[in-house]
């Protein structure tokens, strides 16, 4: 707990030390300011770039240039439209449309591109326009600062609401891939206002990533400036202003607060360094809403589950020469989540305490060689320590489809991990040539797992569990600490190659390893092609075809290393006795144990994937977009157990000397099509924004490596709807400044329903599983009911306060504003009373206030 408050009380007194900080005076204005940012395609900033401001009829108003740290400022700028030029040698010269109203507009963003390549600028006052080159598809969706300050965002988590952008079908084993300053993460590291652009889907087939760009999040973070600048933000929620759960019988309490911000600039005056500081200090209150069916009837309850999260993150950024910038940024971050998995049919006892612990420090180092030739060299090494503790230590009772009782959810994750990406840019004539080596992963792993040491009994349903007749009874014994390196290694090449005004070519090729699994062919070609059909550039049709290698996920390799001899032993028993499945106590003989191995053509899984599309300029500051997406998943993961009971009587394991055999196999497939319509820019005079709709199918035989089928002898019933398939999807970003007087930022989300499997409940195939369903129903049959959610945020700044030009901006959110019940889990259990019922719903209206400073 003094840990805990120091940790608050070192962020909030960053916090104040930022607002504290007085501006340095400056003489009366009559105009606003104009700053802005400068960087590669790689994400690094570009100093003494030439940044012009010119009038619409060519005359320079001003000139500066971008400092260490690649900003650059204009001071006082009448009310008007400007065009912004920025040059650089051995890149192209590009301009960018500004217009300066009352207020200073948001920050400006240039990426420029290398000599004879296309160049990418975003703004929040102007949309994109087509271009004949193959990374610049206009089905991107790209987030600026300016954006996502209006935009309703839920505890401003950035990452978890544009993540709704994401292809399901395009994610690894590990979730989205998370992009910080062009390299891969585990997580964003810093605070949310430290963020200055978001991607998804930026040059989709890019040789450098290893997962396609609809499965893959890309930001960047704000370096610090030439001046002092700050943003704190105050943040409060409170359930009594919130609409009630669905399944809760009165509203409960609860309430947030957060405390975050950033404050950077100058060190010193050589204007050659400069620091940004970033923090965030959360605590949440809420509750969980149980609804389950116990012997006596329903059980509906509220849990309270507290949360907290504490990220303070330091960058300092150094011109080391004319030709050399390098940084420093170390980060450290704690969560708390207590009595996570409570909630639906999961009582209160079956939860869980969680605390993260992580320490890490990035280094990163960029080169310009010579006007053609860049290189960026990233390490990052860090420490994570993450314990999970359950709230009661008594044997785990789950009885299908109406409730799950009791603990034994320890476990203890440890990490130490570095981090490293080498990239060297180069350009020749017409082509961008570029390579690179990763290190996704190279970490000492421990896994201290004593989980189920007690035992979990499984029934049924509740006749069954008042007979006291289990289907199954499963425990772990043994020695459960295990540590191990795993090993992630990346390398491409690519060439962006402009073929001609009209045509542009992207060809790459890719290779992964990792560690324990013997497979060391996964080189994934990959191409993509833009082409204007005429001379008016306002059309371009792009095609690409690609190859993306997965990963296996560090707990599966644990579990592999578990059941060597002396290990961990996993029990499986069949029609236990009940309440004791060991009734002959030291004498009884134990079971035979259970162990888990890789399948001897087990491979690394791959997705190909190809797509069409058609970028349409509509308008200056309006395009659209239209595209077919088809991938196709080989070698996908599953586990089987190939020692279950042989049919047909499912009553004997082949090998009596052991329990079940999970192997880890690599045979299963997965098939899915979207056709997607999207249009992003400025509609009228008031809404800037991205609307998107999609329409897919996807179809697939496992959900995973830690997924089983109901027999392991016949699989032919695996094959059906994807667990993530839904047919329509609506989604619709945006802000509507009317006059300026206001930001209205909107978030409107309209997907189908998901699906889910019709089981029996019963232990049929006497594996101890219990995923049996009626005969010639196959995986994923019912479907849930489809979700809409509608978010707004209202926010109004005063603007220029003081002679530092202070600003002060009121938000007030409102998430699913309509209170529409969104319906969450199903029961699929055949003998259960809550068959076909959801047991879960997503949160009612919520109510959300906050405060922002800016200097």
């Amino acid at each position: 707990m003094v840990t805990h408050v120091m940790r608050r009380l070192l962020v909030c007194c960053s916090l104040v030390f930022m607002l504290a900080t007085p501006g340095v005076a400056q003489p009366t204005r009559t105009g606003v300011a104009v700053t802005g940012v400068v960087q590669d395609q790689t994400g690094g900033v570009l100093p003494g770039a030439a940044v012009d401001l010119v009038t619409d009829r060519g005359a320079v108003v001003t000139t500066t240039a971008t400092d260490a740290v690649g900003t650059f400022q204009f001071g006082a700028v009448a009310a008007g439209a400007y065009d912004v030029r920025v040059t650089l040698d051995g890149f192209k010269q590009h301009t960018t449309r500004l217009r300066v109203g009352a207020r200073p507009p948001s920050r400006i963003t240039i990426v420029l591109g290398l000599s004879n390549l296309t160049s990418e600028v975003v703004v929040s006052n102007a949309g994109p326009g087509a271009a004949a080159t193959a990374s610049n598809n206009l089905d991107a969706v790209t987030i600026d600062q300016g954006s996502l300050d209006a935009l309703p965002i839920f505890d401003q988590d950035v990452i978890g609401t544009l993540s709704q952008f994401l292809d399901a079908s395009a994610l690894g084993s590990g979730g989205p891939t998370v992009i910080v300053n062009g390299m891969e993460v585990s997580a964003l590291r810093v605070s949310a206002s430290a963020i200055q652009q978001v991607k998804i889907n930026q040059d989709p087939y890019a040789a450098e990533f290893a997962r396609p760009g609809r499965g893959r999040i890309e930001i960047l973070t704000k370096p610090g400036g030439k001046t002092y600048e700050g943003e704190a933000n105050l943040v409060f929620r409170d359930a009594q202003l919130d609409a009630r759960n669905a399944f809760a019988t009165s509203r409960p309490a609860g309430q947030k607060q957060t405390v975050e911000g950033i404050f950077g600039g100058p060190v010193g005056s050589s204007g050659r360094t400069s620091f940004m500081l970033s923090g965030n200090d959360a605590i949440d209150n809420h509750q969980a809403t149980v609804f389950a069916i116990g012997p006596t009837g329903a059980i509906q309850d509220v849990v309270p589950q507290r949360s907290g999260n504490a990220l303070l993150s330091f960058g300092l950024t150094h011109q080391w020469s004319d030709n050399t910038t390098i940084s420093i940024r170390p980060a450290y971050q704690y969560e708390l989540n207590q009595n996570q998995g409570v909630g639906g049919t999961s009582l209160a006892s079956a939860g869980t305490t969680f605390t993260h612990h992580e320490e890490q420090i990035t280094y990163t180092q960029q080169t310009t060689w010579r006007s053609t030739l860049l290189n960026q060299f990233q390490i990052l090494i860090g420490h994570e320590r993450e314990p999970t503790i359950s709230a009661s230590p008594d044997r785990r009772i789950v009885v299908a489809g109406a409730f799950t009782s009791g603990g034994q959810g320890d476990l203890l994750l440890t990490e130490t991990h570095a981090q490293m990406t080498e990239n060297l840019t180069w350009i020749h004539g017409s082509h961008q040539i570029q390579t690179g080596f990763q290190l996704p992963d190279w970490s000492r792993r421990g896994f201290f797992d004593h989980t189920n040491t007690n035992g979990a009994y499984y029934f049924s349903d509740l006749a069954s569990y008042a007979a006291g007749r289990p289907y199954s009874y499963i425990q772990q014994a043994g020695n459960g600490n295990v540590t191990f390196l795993e090993k992630q290694i990346g390398t491409y090449l690519k060439d962006e190659w402009q073929v001609g005004p009209k045509l542009s070519a992207s060809l790459g090729v890719r290779y992964d390893w990792q560690n324990y699994f013997h497979d060391d062919n996964n080189i994934a070609p990959r191409v993509s092609v833009a082409f204007t059909p005429h001379s008016r550039h306002n059309d371009v049709i792009r095609t690409g075809i690609g190859i993306f290698n997965d990963r296996s996920g560090a707990a599966a390799i644990a579990d592999l290393l578990h059941s060597a001899p002396g290990g961990l032993v996993r029990y499986v028993i069949s029609n236990p006795s009940y309440p004791d499945p060991f009734p002959g106590g030291s004498s009884t003989t134990p079971p035979p144990p259970g162990i888990t191995r890789l399948a001897s053509d087990v491979q690394i899984p791959q997705t190909l994937q190809a797509s069409v599309s058609w970028d349409h300029q509509l308008g200056k500051t309006l395009t659209s977009s239209v595209s077919y997406t088809e991938s196709h998943g080989y070698h996908q993961f599953r586990s089987r157990d190939v020692n279950a009971p042989l049919p047909p009587l499912y009553d004997a394991r082949p090998d009596p000397a052991y329990g079940a055999i999970r192997e880890i196999e690599s045979d299963g497939r997965q098939v899915a099509h979207s056709l997607q319509a999207m249009m992003r820019g400025r509609i009228g005079r008031w809404f800037n924004g991205q609307t998107q709709y999609t329409w897919s199918h996807a179809s697939n035989d496992t959900n995973g490596i830690t997924s089983y089928p109901a027999n392991d002898y016949d699989l032919s019933g695996e094959w059906g709807r994807a667990n993530f398939d839904r047919r329509h999807r609506f989604l619709l970003l945006g802000v509507v400044s009317p006059r300026q007087l206001f930001d209205l930022g909107v978030n409107v989300t309209m997907q189908s329903g998901a699906p889910y499997t019709e089981l029996l409940g019963a232990d049929v195939y006497n594996n101890g599983r219990g995923l049996a369903r009626p005969e010639g129903v196959a995986r994923n049959t019912l479907q849930g009911a489809g979700s809409s959610q509608v978010d707004l945020r209202l926010s109004r700044s005063l603007k220029n306060l003081g002679r530092d030009g202070r600003s002060l901006t009121f938000v007030l959110d409102a998430f699913n504003i309509l209170n529409r019940v969104n319906y969450d889990t199903y029961v699929g259990t055949l003998g259960s009373p809550l068959f076909l019922q959801p047991v879960s719903a997503r949160a009612a209206r919520q109510i959300q206030m906050s405060a922002r400073v800016t200097f």
